[in-house]
């Protein structure tokens, strides 16, 4: 389960349909709807803020407005009700992390898309995270 901390738009196809999926999972573990992946990494920072089906709902939101962008047609009636206002903290070395982890993936499957975000003087992030001082987060599995 990889849940970026980086704005969908630099996913390729195969990236932002994967993600659809791994959030909506992450949201059911989130819910206690499933019995697997209670204990996935990439849950904890959700699990530390104050709502955490509100901010995967609002992390689903965003990963679904970039589909509706694309023409892709993802069903938002998966997405549990929003709750405003949750925001979550990112580490500059987490962001720098998933930004080559991105362009590893994206050379093999998407080298036109890899293209564009070596463009990128500074990645923008998911509207769900703020950047913050700091490593790889230690959470990450690397």
């Amino acid at each position: 389960m990889r849940l970026w901390s980086l704005d969908p738009r630099y996913l390729d196809a195969k990236g932002i349909v994967a993600l659809w999926r791994e959030a909506l999972l992450a949201q059911k573990v989130l819910a206690g709807q499933t019995k697997g992946y209670k204990n996935h990494p990439q849950l904890i920072r959700f699990r530390g803020t104050s709502d955490p089906l509100g901010a995967i709902a609002e992390y689903l939101s965003s990963v679904c407005d970039e589909a509706d962008r694309r023409g892709y047609h993802f069903d938002r009636t998966k997405i549990l009700p929003d709750r405003l206002g949750v925001k979550i903290n990112v580490t500059e070395g987490q962001v720098a992390y998933e930004m080559e982890h991105l362009k590893k993936k994206l050379k093999v499957r998407d080298p036109s898309a890899l293209e564009k975000i070596l463009k990128l003087d500074k990645p923008v992030l998911h509207p769900l995270f703020t950047v913050v001082a700091g490593d790889v987060e230690d959470w990450e599995i690397k």
